[in-house]
């Protein structure tokens, strides 16, 4: 019988008072002398730059520094969120825009793409994930805001807009020119290959659950109600909603702890678990995943690692194993603030480290994706990354592999019409592959 997934998200309300810095100095003489000596320095550089500063400054613009500079000495993932940052956040969970589907960051004042969306324009004109964006219709992006960039990308479905990369492992730039096009966020795809269902989930966005239940039973109505075995494809999914990695999770476990998390205080520990019913009714399971698969996709991978339901397969994960909390603040502010950290069932945290596979398999059939795997950038290498308290740093090794069809040329798999090597190993395994042999393979 299917599951129902949990509720989508939770906005959480913290009973702490947020104090926003008033703009008028008597404002903040009043919370100066309610928080003692820790403000006056804050305030006498407020009150210089008032004074002297060489071009008059927008109070708004000093109270959002103020706050993103407390907020970004505490890790990468935690920012205060404006009118447009809300929209954004809703965007990316909920809905659609005109724009070329690339996820991105901001990395030491240069954007960074996190991964394309699968099939949107970006990924279509071979924009890979690690790249740096450098310039926008020739114009340089390098200093400015991660909003600004994101702007200037978006617009009207059918425009154009030319970017210039940089990728790790290559020496000249590369350029594209790319038509927007409206970006449906559709997280799921499935099809089925010799009887075996794939399913791609490329981000943990609403409905993904559901969605996922639905795509296996076209999968199990396509292959006469017998299929060998699934597929979940994670590669490149940067996370999304908790509730829905639990949610997903929940589909192909029958009991168990699938994810906890602990915060500051005990009261802030939280377990979810399964509840009775496995949609693949005990058929082998292949979970996919890359470098880029992080947060929600790495709480998937655990849980069904852990409980002995999934082999892992391809390249150790991102490493992001926080839990971010949006608090509202007002009616047009919202603060995105780190409030635990999360373990796997048997109480690993994949912070820094990430998830290892079971079995360690390279895109070599993409020589980018196989430079850029390489030189992996994982949350290890943000600045101000909160640390792994369980592990020492010696642990968080690096992926060997050691199959000789690792060491196939691109083009040797290409004759073999092989064009996703990853995806193909995995079909090869699964056929091998039982219920059995999954609960007795350990790290």
């Amino acid at each position: 019988m299917a599951k129902r997934p949990s509720t989508l998200l939770r906005v959480t309300a913290l009973a702490t008072a947020v104090a926003l810095v008033p703009v008028a100095t008597a404002g903040l003489a009043a919370v100066d002398a309610r928080t003692g000596p820790q403000f006056s320095r804050l305030i006498e550089v407020y009150d210089k730059i008032k004074e002297a500063y060489v071009d008059p400054v927008d109070d708004d613009k000093l109270v959002k520094g103020a706050i993103n500079g407390m907020l970004a000495s505490l890790d990468p993932h935690s920012s205060y969120l404006d009118a447009r940052d809300m929209v954004n956040l809703k965007t990316q969970t909920e809905g659609s825009y005109g724009g070329l589907g690339l996820s991105v960051t901001m990395d030491d004042g240069a954007v960074k793409v996190i991964a394309p969306t699968k099939g949107s324009p970006a990924d279509l004109a071979g924009v890979k994930a690690g790249d740096y964006i450098t310039h926008l219709n020739g114009k340089l992006i390098y200093g400015g805001t991660l909003d600004d960039a994101v702007d200037q990308m978006r617009g009207p479905p059918g425009t154009k807009i030319s970017l210039t990369l940089y990728r790790p492992g290559r020496d000249d730039p590369v350029d594209v020119t790319i038509t927007r096009q409206v970006i449906e966020l559709k997280s799921v795809e499935s099809k089925v290959i010799d009887k075996v269902g794939v399913i791609s989930v490329s981000s943990f966005s609403a409905n993904v659950a559901v969605n996922v239940n639905d795509a296996w039973t076209k999968i199990r109505a396509e292959t006469g109600g017998h299929p060998n075995g699934l597929i979940l494809d994670l590669r490149g999914n940067p996370g999304g909603l908790l509730d829905e990695a639990v949610a997903l999770s929940d589909l192909f476990l029958e009991k168990g702890t699938i994810v906890s998390q602990r915060g500051r205080y005990a009261r802030d520990t939280e377990v979810y678990t399964a509840t009775p019913g496995d949609i693949a009714r005990g058929l082998p399971i292949i979970v996919l995943v890359d470098e880029g698969s992080a947060s929600a996709s790495e709480i998937v991978a655990g849980a069904l690692h852990d409980q002995h339901r999934a082999l892992i397969m391809g390249q150790r994960t991102f490493g992001k194993g926080s839990v971010q909390t949006v608090i509202p603040l007002s009616r047009d502010s919202e603060l995105k603030l780190t409030t635990a950290r999360y373990y796997t069932p048997s109480g690993r945290s994949v912070q820094e480290g990430g998830i290892s596979p079971d079995i360690v398999v390279p895109q070599i059939s993409d020589p980018d994706l196989r430079k850029r795997a390489e030189r992996a950038y994982r949350e290890s290498d943000l600045r101000g990354h909160l640390v792994n308290e369980i592990k020492d740093d010696k642990e968080l090794e690096k992926d060997t592999a050691q199959d000789p069809r690792f060491k196939m040329s691109a083009d040797e798999l290409k004759a073999k019409g092989i064009t996703d090597f990853q995806q193909w190993y995995a079909l090869q395994t699964i056929g091998h592959t039982t219920s059995a042999s999954i609960a007795s393979r350990r790290h």
